[in-house]
């Protein structure tokens, strides 16, 4: 009997660099790309300038653009997001073949600054600046005025361990009882010390009694961690960014804390609230899912008046 020919095994095909990027990227990473690159596309059709040019001369055309007139309504952006558009849309051009040096961008960049100091000069603010960051004398507030209802055992453990993993709006929403739809970061959550304020605890205590009190469902292993709650105490489903978000303001209000949180005043509070710690950089950075010395967490790490751990005590 002859001998049945053997098979060839194809080799996988390789995925490019750009692919793999491309498959990690997170959800909300690549919707700020997407949104820039359409706010390139009206900058492109305004200015009668081809889409796949990346020189020095349209880069800091586009900057002067989104000041002047760049938003829909004919108004200028705010700075801080005129300088996300640039960047996003620079990586939306290498993407597209378009060679951009870091020259070229650094160019850009410096003009956008430049225009933004004018604004300045000129006595005008855009943009609601940033949100105030979260600290523990606003989540004791919380904890103590979160009634002993399941909406208000959600809020507590919402808010609580919103803080310890430096969560964005879209992160709770995005979070299922087993695993997460929007981020492939690990964030280790630990018991607090002070057992009032403790997020192991808050989030023990309202998924207890979510699974006490409502359908089973919500309780699976695919369910929402954070689900939505009417006036009545029905669940209406899982919650979105936009209603964590004004979760977080209306938990913040009826606490009485003087500035109120918006959806991203639990990030800046852990950056802010660990640096004054003492905590390291690069620990805050892998907690919070930052890229180590991120340029924005370094900017959350507030400090309230620049007197303590002054860059100058002691130097003379």
């Amino acid at each position: 009997m002859g001998r049945t020919p053997r098979r060839r095994r194809r080799p996988a095909p390789r995925r490019g660099p750009g692919r793999r990027r491309g498959e990690i990227t997170p959800e909300n990473t690549l919707d700020t790309y997407n949104k820039s690159w359409r706010v390139w596309e009206r900058f492109c059709a305004a200015t009668s300038l081809p889409e796949r040019e990346g020189s020095r001369g349209v880069l800091v055309a586009f900057v002067t653009w989104m000041l002047r007139e760049g938003q829909q309504n004919g108004k200028g952006y705010a700075p801080t997001l005129a300088s996300t558009h640039l960047a996003a849309a620079v990586v939306g051009l290498r993407q597209r073949g378009v060679q951009v040096s870091g020259d070229d961008q650094a160019a850009a960049r410096a003009a956008l600054e430049g225009l933004a100091v004018k604004l300045l000069q000129a006595g005008e603010r855009r943009g609601r600046g940033q949100a105030v960051g979260a600290d523990i004398h606003g989540l004791r507030a919380i904890a103590r005025s979160c009634p002993d209802t399941l909406t208000g055992d959600r809020d507590k453990a919402l808010v609580l361990t919103g803080f310890h993993y430096a969560s964005r709006s879209q992160d709770p929403a995005g979070l299922l009882t087993g695993k997460t739809k929007h981020s492939v970061r690990n964030a280790k959550i630990r018991y607090a010390d002070d057992p009032e304020i403790c997020p192991v605890r808050a989030w023990t205590a309202y998924r207890t009694r979510l699974a006490a009190e409502a359908d089973p469902r919500w309780s699976a292993p695919d369910a929402p961690a954070f689900v939505g709650i009417d006036q009545w105490g029905h669940i209406t489903g899982g919650m979105g960014p936009d209603s964590v978000t004004r979760a977080i303001k209306r938990i913040s209000k009826r606490a009485g804390v003087p500035i109120h949180w918006t959806g991203h005043s639990l990030r800046i509070g852990l950056a802010s609230v660990g640096c004054a710690k003492g905590k390291d950089g690069i620990a805050i950075a892998d907690q919070g899912g930052w890229a180590r010395h991120s340029r924005s967490m370094l900017i959350y790490m507030q400090r309230d008046d620049g007197w303590d751990d002054n860059a100058s005590a002691g130097l003379t």
